[in-house]
């Protein structure tokens, strides 16, 4: 190529190539979209898709060239789905790569997008058009996060990006992730409580425990007390003569209470 050629790189992948004229990248297979993909009425925007607010966008390697553009809408870290395509701005932002060009690493994928959230930073997932391998990480991390079967992850990405086309290579890639999910959150154990063998200090505050034997009431006891029986003072049964000390004590000293009839015979009167 031309030096003069050279000075003019592609606006869109910051590769030389003749993007004008029709010729495709030979570094990462950038192209002008087609005659039938320019009369579609699907708008491409220079801006990616907002598939989760403020967390995850999709779009396409156009979208991941604009540094300044990406900046403004706060994204920090991009996911690459395409290992041809190069990472444009290693010092501007954080870059994985998914290396394998047949078979999506969604495990891989899902991992980096979930760091991504927990460290509440906004990502970026693109492949060259940003409608078939990055719109299939994204539909499965949305399986993956949220609980949603295949059906519910692709409508709610192709509403909010509707260029979204998965191959059947792909979509099958992503029948058989569903399945391993569903399958694996099946067959999850149910929590269960923990037998501890040691016994523990239990605080009854006085009252039996469970296991503890209570005794039976002994109604038929005749050794025991009944609840019925009066209770006993244990005095002497003179002790309760009214009076009869007091009298014999007042006739001993008064002279007039004493009987002047010696036989007994005369009742006494009262003066």
């Amino acid at each position: 190529m031309r030096k003069r050629e050279r000075e003019n790189p592609c606006g869109v992948c910051g590769h030389y190539h003749k993007y004008e004229e029709g010729e495709v990248c030979g570094i990462c297979g950038h192209r002008m979209p087609d005659v039938s993909e320019k009369g579609s009425s699907i708008h491409v925007s220079a801006f990616p898709s907002e598939i989760l607010p403020e967390f995850l966008f999709l779009g396409s390697y156009d979208n991941a060239s604009r540094a300044e553009l990406l900046k403004t809408i706060g994204i920090s870290r991009i996911l690459n789905t395409v290992p041809a395509c190069q990472n444009l701005y290693k010092n501007s932002f954080t870059y994985h790569c998914l290396q394998d060009e047949q078979n999506l690493a969604f495990d891989d994928a899902i991992q980096f997008l979930e760091q991504c959230e927990k460290d509440r930073a906004r990502v970026l997932v693109h492949c060259m058009l940003g409608k078939n391998r990055s719109a299939a990480i994204v539909i499965a991390y949305l399986m993956k996060s949220k609980g949603w079967n295949l059906a519910q992850s692709l409508q709610w990405t192709k509403e909010r990006r509707p260029s979204v086309d998965l191959n059947q290579e792909v979509y099958q890639q992503l029948q058989d992730y569903e399945q391993k999910i569903f399958v694996s959150l099946q067959s999850k154990p149910s929590p269960v409580m923990l037998a501890f063998s040691s016994p523990m200090t239990s605080f009854n505050f006085g009252f039996p425990k469970t296991g503890d034997h209570i005794p039976a009431p002994a109604f038929n006891n005749s050794s025991a007390p009944s609840v019925f029986s009066p209770p006993s003072f244990e005095v002497p049964p003179q002790g309760f003569t009214f009076g009869a000390a007091h009298n014999q004590h007042t006739a001993s000293e008064n002279p007039l209470n004493a009987n002047p009839n010696p036989n007994g015979s005369d009742i006494a009167m009262d003066l």
